[in-house]
């Protein structure tokens, strides 16, 4: 470890090459100077801030970094101890680059004196995929029970709702509470069969390019106007973003689900809710009702600074019938789930207490779409 670092430190001082360490590895590196000035970032580093070496050079951290950010505890951390310092999912988010969660490493460094050498690990679309597939293959278990439930609950309970009618109808106005409750609580399981049965439709759809920041706004004036009255819904927008490729109906029930988490989590006073897209680089992924691989370079996240999601439930968080709601059905983000999928698109959650972060990677609309 120890040559391995030595070998990053002269890589960090010199003029950079292709046959360098520093420049071969996959995450980004900083080489910083006492005063937090950028003296060497390798290619991935570049990639990462979207900015190349020569500007870098004439930057700080805090040019780089928004100042709430916890890098900056971290660092401080390090010269402190003059010891290695590092820390999980730290929030890395600029307006520019949008939201970006890493885990950081900053190690102290003789040469040259003061000097910092941070390692970045962006959060993997590997894991957003893992995450992805697990949720996608707990939806594709929900059909052949919404197939079951349907045939053979849907049709004795409309006559047990049928006859407590009937039996209504004979009593007192005093007596029926009890067949009014019958009536009640069979809409309610008929409410929960139809939301069920959405999982098992796998029929495809008409792809059309959609304006993701219409589908944004009109999901904003929704919650303004009824389950998020008085809720601060903040817009950070990339006007240049191009189409999405899909239904715009149902991509504005992926937003109201997860725009409706969100305020439900919020705290009583002070909650705010971000809406944010921005165009990432994107990756080859198999998804989508066809199976065909698609780039996902369409972002758009759902933040906000609630309670955030009990660590036990963030990786099932999914799957049907998990929920924290105490009258929730535990069947919105899994059906975000499959309709992202069957977009060929990736929804993951990041969430500490104070902030949750839902990310929607979506496909960029084809030419023969436009």
């Amino acid at each position: 470890m120890a040559e391995v670092l030595q070998k990053l430190r002269t890589a960090a001082t010199a003029e950079s090459g292709s046959g360098t360490i520093a420049n071969a590895l996959p995450m980004p590196i900083l080489l910083l100077g006492p005063k937090s000035e950028v003296l060497y970032a390798n290619p991935a580093a570049e990639q990462f801030f979207d900015t190349g070496l020569p500007t870098l050079r004439k930057q700080t951290l805090a040019d780089l970094i928004p100042a709430h950010s916890p890098l900056f505890q971290l660092v401080a951390q390090a010269v402190e101890r003059n010891a290695s310092a590092a820390e999980r999912d730290i929030d890395l988010a600029t307006p520019r680059h949008g939201e970006r969660i890493a885990d950081v490493t900053v190690t102290p460094v003789p040469d040259p004196e003061g000097a910092m050498l941070l390692t970045l690990q962006e959060r993997s679309l590997a894991q957003r995929m893992d995450r992805q597939l697990m949720a996608r293959g707990a939806v594709r278990s929900m059909h052949g029970m919404a197939a079951v439930l349907a045939h053979e609950i849907k049709n004795p309970l409309a006559g047990i709702r049928g006859a407590a009618q009937l039996l209504e109808e004979a009593l007192a106005p005093e007596d029926r509470e009890m067949t009014q409750l019958i009536v009640a609580e069979s809409d309610r399981i008929r409410g929960l069969i139809d939301r069920m049965e959405s999982f098992g439709d796998t029929r495809g759809f008409a792809r059309n390019p959609v304006n993701i920041h219409e589908v944004l706004d009109r999901v904003r004036k929704v919650a303004e106007t009824s389950f998020a009255r008085g809720v601060t819904v903040l817009e950070n927008f990339d006007p240049s973003l191009p189409p999405v490729s899909g239904d715009r109906d149902q991509l504005i029930q992926v937003f109201l689900n997860l725009v409706r988490n969100a305020a439900d989590a919020l705290p009583q006073a002070g909650g705010e809710i971000t809406l944010t897209t921005g165009y990432r680089p994107g990756v080859k992924f198999g998804a989508g009702l066809s199976g065909e691989r698609v780039s996902l370079p369409l972002e758009v996240t759902v933040r906000d600074n609630g309670s955030g999601v009990p660590t036990d439930l963030l990786p099932h968080i999914f799957d049907p019938f998990v929920t924290t709601k105490i009258h929730g059905s535990g069947l919105g983000l899994a059906l975000v789930a499959k309709i992202v999928g069957d977009h060929g698109g990736v929804v993951e959650c990041d969430s500490i207490s104070g902030r949750t972060i839902f990310r929607v990677l979506l496909p960029q609309s084809r030419a023969e779409e436009i």
